[in-house]
């Protein structure tokens, strides 16, 4: 007959067994990473498609998403980690959920544009007409740098906030007179609108849109040391792309990603500076301008605040941390 201790003993050894099944169960799941159509995430197809993190013993599940959706889906707790701009990371941080940015993929350089309806040759001209443009994430911010450096500010036009896959229509419709997209669509935008015109673009303000992977701090914190495998397969990735000899494979991998022809996609890649570790390394260091991620993303910070994105300021530094990188 089993008295009241052995149950006691048998009671507290199932709950330890449990506690212990359900802590390798935990282990066990993959690294859930959201990442959405730009060439310096699409590039993570590379590495998925050569079976690169499972030859580094990385356990990794890559979600496909529209962009805004996939910082939904970050914000909901559903990813561990999300392909963004250092900006919106921000924007998410203070609205939804925290993350810190440990990979630096690249920079746009010219891929994200604000483009003008026939007609209209600079963004001064822009005064008192419409504007399609996704209102609070990188485009927005993107337009009121352009704004600013005309001497102009949001006041002195009209807003009307569209999906950024939607521009292209929009501004094919004639209901406003400029849209702000990204490729693939700010390149949409162009050919469906004959005469349209790319006024400003990323390439006028290099680093002022950094694209990176943000991971919650919770997830780096309990598996820093896969999250390092992560970044090492990344800046394999990054070399084959850059390597004249593999790039056509490379190309040929992210086209058929986003259901393009090699040949259509590879001008996207003139656009977004992929950034080698060396360099991705030197973007880590502290300064004030837009060749530091400190410094574009301080900037970030002050225009979502003029411009009442987020109320209060966010602390730029703990978005940020260079560790992941600098151990590479």
């Amino acid at each position: 007959m089993r008295t009241l201790a052995s149950l006691r003993k048998l009671f507290a050894t199932a709950l330890a067994t449990l506690a212990l099944s359900l802590s390798a169960t935990a282990i066990a799941e993959p690294l859930k990473i959201g990442y959405s159509d730009w060439p310096g995430w699409v590039a993570w197809e590379v590495g998925i498609e050569k079976g690169w993190f499972d030859e580094a013993g990385v356990d990794v599940q890559f979600e496909w998403f529209d962009y805004v959706a996939s910082m939904d889906a970050y914000a909901a707790g559903q990813l561990d980690a999300v392909a963004m701009t250092n900006g919106d990371a921000l924007v998410t941080g203070a609205t939804g959920r925290k993350s810190a940015m440990i990979i630096v993929n690249d920079y746009s350089d010219g891929n994200d544009m604000v483009i003008a309806a026939p007609g209209i040759d600079s963004v001064a001209e822009l005064k008192g007409k419409k504007i399609g443009v996704e209102i609070g994430f990188v485009s927005h911010l993107l337009l009121l740098n352009a704004l600013e450096k005309a001497g102009l500010s949001e006041k002195d036009v009209e807003l009307i906030n569209v999906p950024t896959n939607e521009t292209p229509q929009v501004l094919a419709s004639g209901d406003v007179s400029a849209i702000v997209a990204w490729q693939p669509s700010s390149g949409q935008a162009l050919q469906q609108v004959p005469g349209s015109t790319a006024i400003y673009t990323s390439a006028d303000e290099p680093g002022l849109i950094y694209d990176v992977l943000a991971v919650s701090p919770e997830s780096l914190d309990a598996r820093g040391d896969e999250w390092k495998t992560v970044a090492e397969v990344w800046y394999r990735i990054v070399d084959y792309i850059r390597d004249p000899e593999t790039q056509p494979e490379a190309l040929k991998i992210m086209a058929a990603r986003v259901g393009l022809a090699p040949e259509e996609y590879k001008p996207f890649l003139k656009g977004t500076r992929i950034l080698t570790l060396e360099e991705a390394q030197g973007h880590f260091d502290k300064g004030d301008g837009f060749d530091s991620l400190y410094g574009s993303s301080k900037i970030a910070d002050d225009f979502n605040l003029k411009y009442e994105v987020y109320g209060e300021p966010q602390d730029v530094d703990s978005y940020i941390d260079p560790s992941i990188t600098a151990g590479l």
